[in-house]
């Protein structure tokens, strides 16, 4: 019989986490599975991968900022104590400490959009395409000018003034077309965008290696 208790936020939050709704919608999918050895790149406390932690995934971690390294270690140890400290570590994008192919899946959610160039966004890309195996799959969120093109002031390079006051580098269509197409990469999905409310637009890229 069905429970009649309701599903509470209190009780998903404890299953799930605080994962990004569109790293859960790959999973579902299948595109990223417990099986794989999974890098969460520009990881922060570990919201996208605690719950493939608790599920046994063979994760790895890299940030920028070491006390995020110190917060996503302190997760492990308590849903995924098997997972040794030294799979977090502190690095940027552009120089990762993994060999060539190493990842089945690389996840870098809300990450690539503090680019400090186009220069800077292609070798970071460049370099999560090296660690990635083949056949592997590659998610990222970003924020991107598509949808509130009139909207965004342009600063400098592919920077640009957003209407919720902030600033980033932003990408659109044609780009990350040319990007993918520079990488020998499979589009997995169409670009999927959600624009809040004419403040900012954050855009979905899913790659297949080979």
């Amino acid at each position: 019989m069905p429970s009649d208790r309701p599903c509470t936020a209190d009780a998903l939050i404890s299953t799930f986490g605080q994962i990004d709704i569109y790293v859960f919608d790959q999973l579902m999918r299948g595109r990223i599975t417990t099986s794989m050895r999974v890098l969460d790149a520009g990881c922060g406390p570990g919201r996208n991968s605690e719950y493939l932690m608790k599920c046994g995934a063979d994760v790895y971690g890299i940030d920028s900022d070491p006390k995020q390294i110190e917060r996503v270690r302190s997760v492990a140890a308590r849903v995924a104590p098997g997972l040794s400290p030294d799979h977090f570590r502190v690095a940027p994008l552009s120089a990762l400490p993994f060999p060539d192919g190493f990842f089945g899946a690389v996840i870098c959610s809300a990450v690539l959009h503090f680019s400090e160039n186009a220069g800077a966004f292609e070798a970071a890309v460049a370099e999560v395409w090296r660690v990635l195996a083949p056949g592997g799959v590659f998610f990222a969120r970003l924020a991107s000018t598509i949808g509130i093109e009139g909207q965004v002031q342009h600063l400098d390079d592919r920077w640009y003034h957003l209407p919720d006051g902030s600033d980033r580098f932003l990408v659109d269509q044609p780009y990350l077309m040319e990007v993918a197409s520079a990488l020998g990469a499979r589009q997995l999905d169409p670009l999927k965008t959600t624009v809040v409310q004419d403040m900012r637009s954050m855009t979905t890229w899913v790659l297949r290696k080979g």
